[in-house]
Formats: structure tokens, sequence, C-alpha cells
């Protein structure tokens, strides 16, 4: 790759390197500038640098990036359904039962796969390694809406925005039985199980987590479609927050839902990740985006319909 050059106005004080130049060239994290230190890639007034070094104003800085390297997760051709895709991002209705992340016990058929298929030449690098960055996670039933980076500037600029809790994510959930009114918000920490600890749970101690929720359609007494909106992003949040209303998603087992005998089975947890508004990590646009429902949601919707009250 070739160098960039860069002299440091007169004026700046003594800094490490990394930060200076995150500082100067914002559409590169500061993450990037500290590998390419590590690789020996930075000269200050021509001679190599390390992170340790701070340099002053009036020296000239020159780097490069290290090469991106090709991931060792083989790319899988699996079919996704793309909402919206350019240069930098993309954004996946994703499917029932196919989890993000590849780990212990999985195969070679998870997200991560399948963009790398998908993306194949598009992808810049996340942390110098040709990989698709994965911004936020989908438990491996709950389908929609899932944003992933293509290169590094954009996956900052999204993680950001999911730290600050400037965007708007809205799910549906089919849950147990009907809430006494008909929205209201669930303002409940959320930690690890002390004892399960594949589980989470609400109570002191935890992190704060905010969820509001809205019923939208009322199934007699079994069963209520509810629209929640997250203000955090906390592991299983609604699940475990409408659990502590007494109305677990349906399908959910690890929250407490037991089968209603009046009530068709659930194929899955009955939850979807279906609006997400946010503004595009490069041009600032807002984006507004909708993923319809899967088949197996209606389906529920509709047996639900039938259902004798």
């Amino acid at each position: 790759m070739q160098a960039t050059t860069y002299l440091i106005p007169p004026e700046k004080r003594r800094e490490r390197a990394d930060k200076v130049l995150a500082a100067a060239f914002p559409e590169h994290s500061r993450a990037a500038f500290q590998r390419a230190l590590e690789a020996g890639l930075v000269k200050a007034d021509g001679v190599v640098i390390s992170q340790a070094n701070e340099v002053r104003g009036g020296q000239t800085l020159e780097f490069s990036f290290p090469e991106v390297t090709a991931a060792v997760i083989t790319a899988v051709d699996i079919p996704l359904e793309v909402i919206f895709e350019d240069k930098h991002l993309i954004v996946l209705n994703k499917a029932a039962g196919m989890v993000v992340h590849p780990g212990i016990g999985t195969g070679e058929d998870t997200m991560v796969h399948a963009l790398l298929a998908h993306c194949k030449g598009e992808l810049s690098g996340i942390g110098g390694v040709e990989r698709p960055g994965i911004v936020h996670r989908l438990d491996k039933e709950t389908t929609g809406l899932l944003v992933v980076a293509k290169n590094d500037a954009a996956h900052r600029a999204l993680a950001d925005q999911f730290a600050s809790r400037t965007l708007r994510k809205e799910y549906v959930a089919i849950v147990s039985g009907v809430p006494k009114t008909d929205s209201g918000t669930i303002d409940r920490s959320i930690s690890r199980h002390p004892v399960h600890r594949h589980r989470m749970t609400t109570g002191e101690g935890g992190r704060p987590s905010r969820t509001d929720w809205e019923v939208e359609k009322k199934f007699g007494v079994h069963a209520a479609l509810v629209r929640c909106r997250i203000h955090t992003g906390r592991t299983h949040q609604i699940r475990v927050h409408m659990k502590s209303l007494g109305h677990p998603v349906l399908g959910d087992e690890t929250y407490g839902w037991k089968q209603n005998p009046a009530l068709p089975v659930p194929p899955r947890v009955m939850l979807h990740a279906e609006h997400l508004v946010f503004s595009h990590p490069v041009s600032a646009k807002v984006l507004d985006l909708n993923a319809p429902l899967p088949k197996d949601f209606k389906q529920m919707l509709a047996a639900l319909k039938k259902v004798k009250v």
C-alpha cells in the first residue's frame, strides 16, 4: 500500500502517534493506526516508531496500513435476503435458525460464512482481516434486520451509533397472555443469571436496560402481538423483559414459556427485528428500513386468529 505523509501542525502538543493520526484522518480508526504501528509501517521524520513513541508539532509522519489478509473462515454460498447494500455496508433480513458468528459447535453455515461469499472482493477488511464487521447480533431463532459493515470506517461509525443509542430499533413479538395495559416501559437492569449462565435476568447490579412496548393485536386472552422498541442492546433484552412482565415470548422455553393447549405450537421463539432507522456511516443519509415478516411468523399469526377465545 502506498504511504501517506502528514505534517503535524507546529502548535500540536506531544501525543501518541496513533491518536494524532486518527484525529487527522477520521476515515480510519485509531485501532487501524495502532496495527500500522505494530507492523512498523509508521515513521516520524524518516525513523520507524512504535506505539510507545510520542510525536510533536513540526514532525512529518509517514504511514501505510498492513495488507488485508484473507479470512481463515471459508466462504460458503448460502442465500441471503438483502434489504440494503452499498460499498460501505449491507443490511440483511436474517433467517430463523442461522447463527451469526462461527463458534464452538457451529458448522460452515453461519452468516459470516455466507457474507464472505456474498461480499467477495468488496471487503476492505475489518481489523486487517478480510471479514464482515458484525455491528450487532440477533439470536439464532430471531429473524430480521442485521447491519454489517464492509470496512473499518463504516464499522466504527455504525458501532458508535449503536453504543450512543441514536438509532431506532423496533421488534415485533408474539407473547403468552395479554398484558393488562396496552403499552408501557420496562426499565430494569439485565445481568447474567448467577446459576444458569446461558440465561440473563433482571435485578440490581446489572446493566441499565429499557424497552418500550405496545400491544398491536390481541388473540383473546391467550396471546398478543407486541411491538417493542429497545433503547439499549443487552443480550436477550426483549426476551428477558417480557418474561419479567409475566408474558414470555411464544416458543421461548429458556425464559419460562410453556405450551398452552389452546394454542398452536410455535415453530421457534416468535421474535422478529422488523424496523431499523439509522444514519449511513459515510453519507449521513437517514436509512429507514423494514424487514417483512417471515413465513412462519405470518402463519403463526393466522393460526392464532382461528383460536376460539
